[in-house]
C-alpha cells in the first residue's frame, strides 16, 4: 500500500533525514495515544504528543511529551520563559498550526514555535510522532526531531505520585 505523503513528510524529505511512515487505524471517539500506542503494538510512553501552548509573556509554543503523560503546566511555563501558560483551545489548533487535534505534528505548522520535547525522548532509538495527519505516525530517531525543530529538551511532565 503506497502511503500518501504529508507536508511533514515532504519536509523531512527535503531535509534528507530518515524516517519511516507508519500508519494506524483511526477511532474517531477515541484519539487518544493509547489508542495509537495500541494500535502501533507499542509502549505508550515511545509514542508522543504534541501540544500547543500559549504562555503570559512568550505567546505559543510547543511541548512533545509522552503518551502516557501529563503536562506539568508549571514546568512548561519555566522553561519556556512564562509565568503561566495553558493549552491553546482545540478550535484554535488548525487556524494557528494547520493540524486538527490527533493530527498535530510538531514538524511543518504554519509558523515555527519554540518547541521542547519532555527529558524521556532520550531513552530511545526511535520514538512515534504525528506525521500530520490522523492515522500516520513517524518513527524518528529523537536526535533527528529534536534537530530538526531546533527544540530544547526538559522535564515537562507531572510525575506520577507526585514525585
Amino acid at each position: 500500500m503506497k502511503l500518501q505523503k504529508t507536508n511533514a513528510a515532504r519536509l523531512l524529505d527535503k531535509a534528507g533525514i530518515r524516517y519511516d511512515l507508519i500508519p494506524y487505524e483511526v477511532d474517531e471517539e477515541n484519539l487518544a495515544a493509547g489508542h495509537v500506542a495500541l494500535q502501533l503494538g507499542e509502549p505508550v510512553e515511545r509514542v508522543f504528543k504534541t501540544l500547543v501552548l500559549e504562555g503570559d509573556r512568550s505567546g505559543h509554543f510547543v511541548c512533545v511529551v509522552p503518551g502516557d503523560s501529563e503536562i506539568d503546566l508549571k514546568a512548561a511555563a519555566k522553561v519556556s520563559g512564562n509565568k503561566k501558560c495553558d493549552l491553546v483551545h482545540v478550535k484554535d489548533l488548525l487556524p494557528l498550526t494547520g493540524y486538527i487535534r490527533g493530527g498535530c505534528s510538531p514538524i511543518g505548522m504554519r509558523k515555527h514555535f519554540p518547541t521542547y520535547f519532555h527529558s524521556t525522548v532520550l531513552d530511545y532509538d526511535s520514538i512515534y510522532v504525528s506525521a500530520g495527519v490522523r492515522g500516520l505516525q513517524f518513527r524518528i530517531a529523537p536526535s533527528d526531531i529534536i534537530g530538526y525543530t531546533h527544540a530544547q529538551v526538559a522535564d515537562l511532565c507531572v510525575r506520577e505520585n507526585g514525585l
